[in-house]
Protein backbone atom coordinates (compact mmCIF):
# COMPACT_ATOMS: atom_id res chain seq x y z
CA UNK A 1 0.00 0.00 0.00
CA UNK A 2 1.46 3.66 -0.74
CA UNK A 3 2.27 6.07 1.73
CA UNK A 4 0.14 8.65 0.07
CA UNK A 5 -3.15 9.49 1.12
CA UNK A 6 -6.25 9.17 -1.53
CA UNK A 7 -8.98 11.69 -1.50
CA UNK A 8 -10.30 12.08 2.35
CA UNK A 9 -13.27 13.99 1.17
CA UNK A 10 -14.58 11.17 -1.23
CA UNK A 11 -17.85 9.60 0.36
CA UNK A 12 -18.02 12.66 2.93
CA UNK A 13 -21.45 14.02 3.20
CA UNK A 14 -21.84 17.35 4.53
CA UNK A 15 -25.11 18.11 6.74
CA UNK A 16 -26.01 20.92 8.92
CA UNK A 17 -23.97 20.07 12.08
CA UNK A 18 -23.91 16.34 11.17
CA UNK A 19 -21.38 14.57 8.83
CA UNK A 20 -21.33 10.90 7.43
CA UNK A 21 -18.61 9.56 5.71
CA UNK A 22 -20.17 5.89 3.91
CA UNK A 23 -18.49 3.26 2.16
CA UNK A 24 -15.06 3.81 3.53
CA UNK A 25 -12.05 1.64 2.16
CA UNK A 26 -8.09 1.61 3.34
CA UNK A 27 -7.13 5.03 1.95
CA UNK A 28 -3.35 5.19 3.48
CA UNK A 29 -1.00 2.77 4.71
CA UNK A 30 1.92 3.81 7.64
CA UNK A 31 4.24 2.37 9.15
CA UNK A 32 2.63 -0.91 8.81
CA UNK A 33 -0.73 0.22 9.68
CA UNK A 34 -3.87 0.38 7.01
CA UNK A 35 -6.51 2.83 7.69
CA UNK A 36 -9.71 3.28 6.75
CA UNK A 37 -10.70 6.73 5.59
CA UNK A 38 -11.70 8.32 8.79
CA UNK A 39 -13.11 11.28 10.18
CA UNK A 40 -10.25 14.60 10.46
CA UNK A 41 -9.87 17.98 9.93
CA UNK A 42 -8.97 17.32 6.58
CA UNK A 43 -12.42 15.65 5.89
CA UNK A 44 -14.80 16.70 7.81
CA UNK A 45 -13.14 19.88 9.77
CA UNK A 46 -13.26 18.73 13.02
CA UNK A 47 -11.34 20.97 15.65
CA UNK A 48 -9.93 18.53 18.17
CA UNK A 49 -10.66 14.82 17.13
CA UNK A 50 -10.26 12.18 14.52
CA UNK A 51 -11.26 8.66 14.30
CA UNK A 52 -10.44 5.92 12.17
CA UNK A 53 -9.89 2.00 11.73
CA UNK A 54 -6.37 0.84 11.46
CA UNK A 55 -5.54 -2.78 10.29
CA UNK A 56 -2.33 -4.22 11.38
CA UNK A 57 -1.60 -7.39 8.91
CA UNK A 58 -1.17 -11.02 9.84
CA UNK A 59 2.86 -10.80 11.42
CA UNK A 60 2.52 -6.83 11.17
CA UNK A 61 4.72 -4.56 13.19
CA UNK A 62 3.93 -0.97 13.71
CA UNK A 63 7.41 0.41 14.40
CA UNK A 64 7.96 2.19 17.30
CA UNK A 65 6.69 5.97 17.74
CA UNK A 66 5.64 8.97 19.97
CA UNK A 67 2.21 10.23 19.77
CA UNK A 68 3.51 14.21 20.09
CA UNK A 69 0.54 16.15 21.87
CA UNK A 70 -2.40 13.91 21.69
CA UNK A 71 -3.92 11.22 23.15
CA UNK A 72 -5.10 8.27 21.17
CA UNK A 73 -8.00 5.69 22.71
CA UNK A 74 -8.67 1.91 20.45
CA UNK A 75 -10.93 -0.51 21.04
CA UNK A 76 -9.82 -3.64 19.20
CA UNK A 77 -12.35 -5.51 17.35
CA UNK A 78 -10.55 -8.38 15.86
CA UNK A 79 -7.01 -10.67 16.46
CA UNK A 80 -4.53 -10.19 19.29
CA UNK A 81 -1.98 -7.44 19.89
CA UNK A 82 1.36 -6.32 21.79
CA UNK A 83 2.32 -3.39 22.93
CA UNK A 84 5.74 -2.75 24.31
CA UNK A 85 6.09 0.73 25.36
CA UNK A 86 7.96 2.76 27.79
CA UNK A 87 11.47 4.44 28.00
CA UNK A 88 13.47 1.82 25.06
CA UNK A 89 9.72 0.04 24.57
CA UNK A 90 10.91 -2.52 27.71
CA UNK A 91 7.23 -3.15 29.34
CA UNK A 92 4.79 -5.39 27.72
CA UNK A 93 1.04 -5.26 27.19
CA UNK A 94 -1.06 -7.92 24.99
CA UNK A 95 -4.55 -6.99 24.39
CA UNK A 96 -6.91 -9.28 21.93
CA UNK A 97 -10.86 -8.41 20.51
CA UNK A 98 -13.12 -6.43 23.02
CA UNK A 99 -10.32 -4.27 24.87
CA UNK A 100 -9.74 -0.64 24.77
CA UNK A 101 -6.36 0.80 25.20
CA UNK A 102 -5.63 4.54 26.35
CA UNK A 103 -2.07 5.73 25.36
CA UNK A 104 -0.78 9.00 26.76
CA UNK A 105 0.54 11.25 25.00
CA UNK A 106 4.37 11.09 24.72
CA UNK A 107 4.87 7.30 25.49
CA UNK A 108 7.14 5.68 23.13
CA UNK A 109 5.51 2.31 22.12
CA UNK A 110 5.74 -0.27 19.39
CA UNK A 111 2.50 -2.82 18.36
CA UNK A 112 3.08 -6.07 17.27
CA UNK A 113 0.28 -8.30 15.68
CA UNK A 114 0.75 -11.27 17.26
CA UNK A 115 -0.91 -13.43 14.80
CA UNK A 116 0.82 -14.73 11.72
CA UNK A 117 -2.74 -15.57 9.84
CA UNK A 118 -5.23 -13.72 11.46
CA UNK A 119 -5.17 -9.53 11.45
CA UNK A 120 -5.77 -7.00 14.32
CA UNK A 121 -8.35 -4.19 13.31
CA UNK A 122 -9.02 -1.87 15.93
CA UNK A 123 -10.93 1.50 16.27
CA UNK A 124 -8.40 4.84 16.65
CA UNK A 125 -9.61 7.54 18.02
CA UNK A 126 -7.48 10.75 18.72
CA UNK A 127 -7.92 14.01 20.75
CA UNK A 128 -6.17 15.63 17.45
CA UNK A 129 -8.07 16.36 14.46
CA UNK A 130 -5.00 16.45 12.46
CA UNK A 131 -4.80 12.56 12.75
CA UNK A 132 -1.00 11.29 12.46
CA UNK A 133 0.62 14.74 11.79
CA UNK A 134 2.20 14.74 15.20
CA UNK A 135 3.64 10.84 15.32
CA UNK A 136 7.23 10.82 15.79
CA UNK A 137 9.31 8.07 14.95
CA UNK A 138 11.29 6.69 18.22
CA UNK A 139 14.28 4.36 18.70
CA UNK A 140 13.63 2.41 20.56
CA UNK A 141 17.49 1.54 20.99
CA UNK A 142 18.00 4.86 22.66
CA UNK A 143 18.00 4.34 25.77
Amino acid sequence: MSEEETDLTKNVEKGDGITVIRGSGICRGWNGIHYKTGMSSKNVGSKELSMNVATIPPGGIAYAHIHDGFELMLYILEGNVRHEYGPGCKKIVENKAGDFIFIESGVPHEVFNMSDTEPVVAVVARSSADEWDKIIPYDRNRE
